[in-house]
């Protein structure tokens, strides 16, 4: 084998004749030939000259091989120069000695010609092969550079696409630290034209780029729906129908699903793979663990998916605690879990405004990034009251719409337990550009007119259940039945008259009316300050009176009108 054209070989050697008998058969190699005298004009000329091969005396006065060969090896040159040792020793250790100093391999004198022949080549391909790695690990980084900015820019449109901005709100604090670049974990907040609150917390198979890949489509139906106001049941069917169709085999979604609604003072959620919800009240330290009951999202088809929720009480102060498995999955140095129990404890004997520092910092202390495996996701949802809530509803009023115009609207039967109508109206609604300022009133004007002629006036419910945390429970297992069975209809009228700046809104049930006149009663004493009903129930009502102009029942209180000035300024 030949040297490659323009090899140079350095012949470090304080005597002559074996410095000119080496540069003879290394000149017959096809090699140029560098020759140095001693050690510091070996090192001088390898920084000068670029050999690609060193041939090193080990002895030598002034710098001996040993010392050069280390200095060589230190160099700041990235291609590999291999060294061949030359030594009249032959003693174990100082040969030894010739590799520890950074010799690549060593020749006995006397010199033997094919051996150094053979050397030299060897050599030779060892240089040709550290150079084609060289190559290929350039190659290698200038495409992880690469993949790195791709994955950056994927990121921002990932975060932009999920709402992640979404998040910096006050009544959440949260921790999101993900495995890698991207995260298997997603947390989602969105608000209905209401100002209610949803969340959703989710755990996708795996982590990276691989399994934040679902949250796109999640995302896109979570954010889709929950603006128009769907139910929380619907948007997490919807959520399973549509990984159900995206997601490739063997992949889901764990997720848990809220709804606050601040000024009724609910929870409403839906649990479906992920560690327990846990409910801790002010001034209390027991917590209540609303325990998964569903399986993950993207598993199940539409027709067997399992949407129930349930609904509890809430108040002012009350913190709400999501976690992923990464934190009770997180482990110590000795691989001990911290587990469910360790953080059920810490929710529920920390002081109420350090639940959230106090179960992030738990978890920091217990594990360690090395033993990591998982992303890890933790939330607090904290109950503010209503007017705490910012407004995050478009209320542009630079497009023209209708001015005069009237609608009806009836659902009925099957229907009313089937298909939720406060999301189309309110879209109906909001076409007319005037009114969106108005959007947060309207839909909660919408909400307690469906609730109450559905629940009190079709189903026959006694809203007074709800003046106990058990009896909110019960009141809702009451509707879940009775919607089985459900028979009868709910009208709403509206309408636009001409030359007015009126929303007028009716609804018309098929039950049997109510006192309505006793309840008349009740608002004016409430507003005049009398106390003394504190119930849960007639909540709703109360707050059309707060909201609307006017406020009318027909005979026999089956059918209510209300009239909301749409240009009026908001106290």
């Amino acid at each position: 084998m030949h040297a490659a054209p323009g090899s140079k070989v350095l012949i470090a050697d304080d005597n002559a004749v074996d410095r000119q008998v080496l540069s003879a058969i290394v000149k017959r190699a096809g090699y140029e030939v560098i020759p140095a005298e001693d050690g510091i004009e070996a090192v001088d000329k390898y920084h000068n000259e670029a050999p690609d091969m060193v041939l090193l005396d080990a002895l030598m006065p002034g710098k001996d091989g040993f010392e050069v060969a280390r200095e060589i090896k230190a160099s700041d040159r990235d291609d590999f120069v291999p060294i061949i040792f030359l030594t009249s020793l032959t003693e174990a250790q100082d040969l030894a000695r010739c590799v520890e100093s950074g010799g690549d391999d060593f020749l006995s004198k006397p010199y033997n010609k094919v051996i150094l022949q053979a050397k030299l080549s060897a050599m030779d391909r060892m240089r040709t092969m550290h150079s084609t790695m060289q190559l290929q690990r350039d190659e290698i980084q200038r495409h992880h550079l690469q993949l790195l900015a791709d994955q950056e820019a994927a990121k921002a449109v990932f975060d932009t696409v999920t709402h992640v901005d979404a998040l910096d709100v006050h009544f959440i604090r949260h921790m999101l630290s993900p495995l890698a670049l991207f995260n298997g974990d997603v947390l989602m907040v969105a608000q209905n034209p209401a100002n209610n609150v949803y969340v959703m917390l989710g755990d996708f198979t795996g982590h990276g780029l691989a399994a934040a890949v679902g949250a796109l489509p999640l995302s896109d139906v979570f954010y889709g729906m929950t603006r128009k106001g769907f139910a929380l049941n619907e948007v997490v069917r919807e959520c399973n129908r549509k990984l159900c169709s995206v997601l490739p085999a063997g992949y889901f979604c764990c997720a848990s699903a809220l709804y606050i609604d601040f000024s009724r003072k609910t929870l409403e959620y839906w649990n479906g793979g992920l560690p327990s919800v846990y409910l801790r009240r002010q001034g209390e330290e027991k917590i209540r663990a609303l325990t998964s009951q569903n399986l993950p999202l993207g598993i199940l088809q539409p027709d067997k998916f399992c949407d129930d929720t349930q609904v509890f009480e809430v108040e002012t102060g009350d913190r709400v605690i999501l976690a992923t498995d990464g934190v009770i999955e997180a482990r110590s140095t000795s691989g001990e879990y911290f587990g469910a129990d360790r953080l059920e404890e810490i929710v529920a004997n920390s002081p109420i405004d350090l639940v959230f520092d106090n179960v992030k910092n738990s978890v920091y202390e217990f594990m360690t990034e090395e033993d990591r495996d998982d992303d890890l996701t933790l939330v607090e949802v904290k109950v503010v009251e209503p007017g705490e809530i910012s407004d995050l509803v478009d209320k542009s009023l630079d497009e023209p719409g209708p001015t005069t115009w009237k609608l009806e609207y009836e659902l009925s039967g099957k229907s009313l337990k089937e298909f939720n109508p406060l999301p189309l109206l309110q879209h109906v609604l909001m076409e007319a550009p005037y009114l969106r300022k108005k959007s947060t009133q309207i839909y909660t004007i919408l909400a307690e007119m469906y609730s109450n002629a559905l629940e009190h006036g079709v189903l026959g419910l006694d809203s007074a259940l709800k003046n106990s945390a058990e009896g909110f429970a019960k009141y809702y297992a009451a509707r879940a039945q009775a919607l089985e069975n459900v028979n009868g209809h709910v009208r709403f009228k509206l309408e636009v008259p001409t030359d007015t700046t009126h929303l007028l809104i009716s609804a018309t049930d098929s039950g049997a009316g109510f006192d309505y006149e006793r309840y008349a009663r009740s608002v004016v004493a409430a507003r005049s300050g009398d106390q003394s009903n504190k119930g849960y129930h007639g909540r709703g009502l109360a707050l059309l009176w707060e909201l609307c102009e006017q406020v009318n029942f027909d005979a026999p209180g089956n059918c209510v009108h209300v009239i909301l000035d749409w240009a009026k300024e908001d106290d």
